[in-house]
């Protein structure tokens, strides 16, 4: 009888315990969510003594600010006005002001406003050359991500960091949120299908902020060279990976909200085919449609025309049947019922998929396949848990924020 109390107590005691701990960690937690989350950038005391007496090359584009008071400055500006010496600014896909189309090759040229050079990663060159670094004392990476596998800035990231490395070159990156960052997902890139689309075998969603992203990079030694990259991450404060974050600058043309952003991994799929994802129109990435999808099973339609961002869209000046999709609850994971649902009521499947192009936004040839056997999304998605379970145990080995 004793013995059974002294059980029962001792059990009592360890529930109670327990209660306590999780008591600490959500209280923990509200706190984190309760404080300001202040971005990298905003923390100029932790990185301008870094760049003071130093001639420095910037990675930059539009989304490269300083918040305050509702209201913002251009990193550049900030720097130059902190007598920083920037001798280049770098810039990637949409170039430095953000307003190339997607695939667009961006030119070298002179910045009217600033007057300083500008080397576009997005042109002739993807990597920043030897002579273009010799100058520089060291090189300062801040672009907004959105955690895509194949959108395209860490891939620039990937390059600059080589160049760096490869020439003996410090980079310091500016942390920022991922708005993608609460979910692993989607199909993980195969080695033998590397492309600007997809540097590394990640899955489709990732997990991580960009400067996460850059610290795996380094430790998993993707950047394939000998020499040791001297990298310093200034980190988000307050920040988790749950941290729910608006971009008040859109990332890039076809990006315009939290909506796009948000089904742009499941989307984004539909630019290794031959339907039109919204592009042309004032909803991109928040809707989808073809001439050749069928009327009779999709009840909505829009014209893609050409707009800022899409001198040609996909389908331009058809009348595209598909499905309107800016009003739904935002899905916070790879989605592919719309990309089956597209194929099987399409009136041309023979040349549907792009393929070489499909398998370069996928990672491999297996989805395409997947999807024209006619398996379900519980089936396909039954295929990735194993790739994602082997990157998850890489990913927590860099992680910067709970």
């Amino acid at each position: 009888m004793i013995i059974s109390m002294i059980t029962v107590l001792n059990s009592l005691k360890n529930k109670l315990l327990s209660l306590v701990f999780c008591l600490i960690l959500l209280n923990s937690g509200i706190a984190i969510a309760q404080q300001e989350l202040i971005i990298a950038a905003n923390q100029t005391e932790h990185y301008l003594p870094l760049l003071e007496g130093k001639k420095i090359g910037i990675v930059v584009n539009a989304t490269s600010v300083i918040y305050k008071n509702h209201s913002y400055t251009h990193l550049v500006d900030s720097l130059i006005n902190h007598d920083i010496t920037i001798k280049t600014i770098f810039s990637p896909e949409h170039g430095f002001r953000g307003n190339a189309d997607a695939g667009e090759k961006v030119h070298d040229g002179i910045d009217p406003v600033l007057g300083l050079p500008i080397v576009s990663l997005y042109g002739s060159k993807r990597k920043p050359t030897s002579e273009q670094l010799e100058a520089l004392d060291l090189v300062l990476f801040d672009i907004q991500d959105v955690g895509v596998r194949f959108y395209t800035y860490i891939a620039t990231l990937q390059l600059v960091m080589q160049a760096c490395a490869e020439n003996n070159v410090p980079l310091i990156i500016l942390d920022r949120p991922n708005p993608n960052a609460g979910y692993i997902d989607g199909p993980v890139m195969k080695k033998q299908h590397r492309s600007f689309l997809g540097m590394n075998e990640i899955p489709l969603v990732y997990g991580m902020t960009i400067g996460e992203y850059a610290l795996m990079v380094k430790g998993e030694n993707y950047l394939e060279v000998d020499q040791e990259l001297d990298l310093t991450v200034i980190p988000l404060k307050n920040y988790t990976h749950q941290t729910p974050y608006h971009l008040p600058i859109k990332p890039s043309p076809n990006l315009p909200d939290d909506q796009a952003i948000a089904l742009y991994p499941s989307l984004g799929l539909f630019e290794g085919t031959n339907v039109n994802a919204g592009r042309g129109t004032s909803h991109q990435f928040s809707r989808f449609g073809a001439s050749f999808l069928d009327k009779n099973y999709f009840d909505f339609s829009y014209t893609p025309k050409p707009n800022k961002g899409s001198k040609h869209p996909k389908e331009e000046g058809k009348t595209c049947f598909g499905r309107d999709l800016s009003s739904i609850q935002e899905p916070h994971k790879v989605t592919l019922k719309w990309l089956i649902e597209a194929y099987q009521n399409s009136l041309d499947q023979s040349s549907f998929f792009l393929t070489s192009s499909f398998t370069r936004h996928s990672g491999s040839e297996l989805l395409q396949d997947q999807i024209i056997k006619g398996l379900s999304e519980a089936q396909i998605r039954m295929s990735w848990e194993s790739d994602i379970n082997q990157f998850k145990s890489i990913r927590k080995k860099y992680l910067l924020y709970p």
